[in-house]
């Protein structure tokens, strides 16, 4: 077997179509690798997926940088998407090897089989002297860091935009995030544009080739992007990145937008698209960006020796308005943003999909300097070709339990109810009695009595995941309709604002989100975490990146 040694694990064939379906775990082996042995398989050339299934709070805490989060709570709902390729090398890791054994027996399962688990787990990264990462999305940020090392972005402080606008300078203030955080906070008179329309979209927001523009997002990483997409594409405008965002905006004690819905229009002008398509097809000379047609997309598609991820990366609008045969849509800007979200394997080949020349070279170009093998391919050469689904967990039937019988058998002790919704939902809302768990507590979090366990959740998977876990003594049941449904019906809810506690809530990252919640200190920590990213890499981890200098793809030092 390629990439892991894995004797011992019980192969199973992978199904096409719906994913097997989960069996006794019991009798299936694991086996144990070393950190030294995962850190030469990750900075190697051969396919690997690095999988902390710990849950996202505790992720974020602090992971090796090449992990992937994929939480124990979701696992049968994300492995698939994130590794499509069942004999794909997989190794899990967590704090003990607890949680880590039930993963690679809950995968086999599923088909999966080239499985292990990272020794010793994280402390044993530790204590090799590897690095361990805070955060999330840590190569795309970091990437993003060093691409205003390298490059040598230009930025403006936001007391001096402020000053710019308030003298009524002329000057074009593009957001590069989603629109859904636009409406949240936003600069006074920016344009949602996130970074992966702004090279196709340029000119219908910015007409003129001499207007100033700055590029913003919420922290450094998309308005360094955003930025520098457009240097590379040699606009003729000055092009700059808000220094740190709205929050350093809000950090200046300058006002920010809330609701706003200002965006770029729907229609393309088309020589302002031919413009910028020069341009993008110009870096696939400069880069190793390949160019594929239909026989090679359908050559990839049998090869069950690599693992292909095909992603169509137009606006999520444009492509509801005319979806391409099964390819899943990531917009471009989002896809480099949040990478260790949508791909799970290490060398796996990547596919992007567009309709105009634009956006996939230009995604492209970045995706090969953040050390990925890329090809694109145009929409229409798709017509005859449908990509296989992502083939779908289907849950194990859970019983339900009605909603008018919940309280009193719950106060008569009959019955024990466990909300597996976000411990931070939890707070919020949750019914009288309910006690809060997640499915790698959950074993722990019931009485062990011969009562009934009802399950609240608003996902179905998610409660019927988190029964898997119990002994079927407690008959464990959904709750019908489940939280929402009690809600929707009026019935008595409660709130605990500080419970579970902090330290509880190990699927939820606090320094990512209270940045956002009006707290000065979050945000200059948060801006800090960014700025450090490129320090803590060891040689091996700076030499993922490459960087084009005249032509010549090349490592930054």
């Amino acid at each position: 077997m390629r990439g892991l040694s894995m004797a011992g694990n019980r192969k199973e064939p992978g199904v096409s179509g719906t994913a097997p379906q989960p069996r006794d775990i019991m009798d299936i082996d694991f086996t144990r690798i070393s950190a030294r042995h995962l850190k030469a398989l990750l900075h190697g050339t051969a396919e690997i997926a690095l999988f902390d299934v710990r849950e996202h709070g505790e992720y974020g805490e602090g992971h090796p940088f090449l992990a992937c989060s994929l939480p124990y709570s979701r696992l049968e709902l994300e492995l698939p998407r994130l590794a499509p390729r069942h004999g794909v090398p997989i190794v899990f890791l967590d704090d003990d090897e607890r949680i880590a054994k039930l993963a690679v027996k809950r995968a086999a399962a599923l088909g999966y089989t080239n499985l292990a688990i990272l020794e010793g787990g994280l402390p044993a990264w530790r204590d090799e002297g590897y690095g361990v990462f805070a955060g999330v999305n840590l190569p795309s940020k970091t990437f993003a860091e060093m691409v205003e090392h390298h490059y040598g972005t230009p930025s403006l402080p936001a007391k001096e935009l402020a000053k710019k606008m308030k003298a009524g300078n002329e000057i074009a203030i593009l957001d590069g995030r989603t629109l859904a955080e636009f409406e949240k906070m936003s600069i006074p008179g920016a344009i949602s544009c996130p970074n992966g329309e702004l090279p196709y979209r340029l000119r219908d927001v910015v007409p003129s080739d001499s207007t100033p523009i700055v590029i913003n997002c919420a922290g450094r990483t998309r308005s360094i992007i955003g930025a520098q997409t457009l240097i590379q594409l040699g606009v003729s405008n000055p092009v700059m990145a808000l220094r740190n965002g709205t929050q350093g905006w809000y950090l200046a004690d300058l006002p920010l937008d809330h609701g706003s819905t200002l965006s770029y229009p729907d229609v393309v002008t088309p020589s302002g698209a031919n413009e910028l398509r020069q341009a993008a097809q110009a870096l696939l000379s400069r880069y190793p960006v390949s160019v594929i047609d239909a026989s090679t997309l359908e050559h990839w598609l049998l090869d069950d020796t690599r693992s292909l991820f095909c992603f169509d990366i137009r606006g999520e609008a444009e492509y509801r308005r005319q979806p391409v045969n099964g390819v899943r849509n990531v917009p471009g800007g989002q896809l480099l943003q949040t990478l260790d979200q949508h791909v799970g394997v290490r060398n796996a080949r990547i596919v992007l999909v567009d309709t105009d020349g634009v956006r996939a070279p230009v995604v492209g170009h970045w995706l090969v300097q953040m050390g990925h093998a890329v090809a694109l391919i145009n929409a229409d050469a798709l017509a005859g070709i449908r990509l296989p689904d992502i083939p779908a967990w289907r849950p194990p039937h859970l019983p339900t339990y009605p909603l008018n019988r919940l309280l009193a058998e719950v106060a008569a002790g009959n019955v024990q109810l466990i909300d597996v919704r976000s411990s931070t939902d939890f707070r919020q809302a949750h019914i009288p009695g309910a006690r809060w768990s997640i499915r790698p507590r959950v074993v722990d979090d019931v009485a062990a009595l011969p009562t009934m366990v009802v399950i609240a959740a608003d996902d179905p998977a998610i409660a019927a995941l988190a029964a898997l876990e119990l002994p079927p003594g407690l008959r464990p049941h959904s709750l019908e309709g489940g939280f929402t449904a009690w809600q929707r019906q009026g019935l008595p809810v409660t709130a605990s604002p500080y419970h579970p506690p902090d330290a509880d809530c190990i699927d939820f990252l606090f320094f990512v989100h209270d940045r956002h919640a009006g707290n000065k200190e979050s945000a200059q920590r948060y801006l800090a975490w960014e700025m450090g990213l490129i320090a803590q890499l060891d040689e091996q981890e700076r030499r993922l990146f490459t960087f084009a200098n005249g032509g010549k793809v090349e490592h930054d030092e």
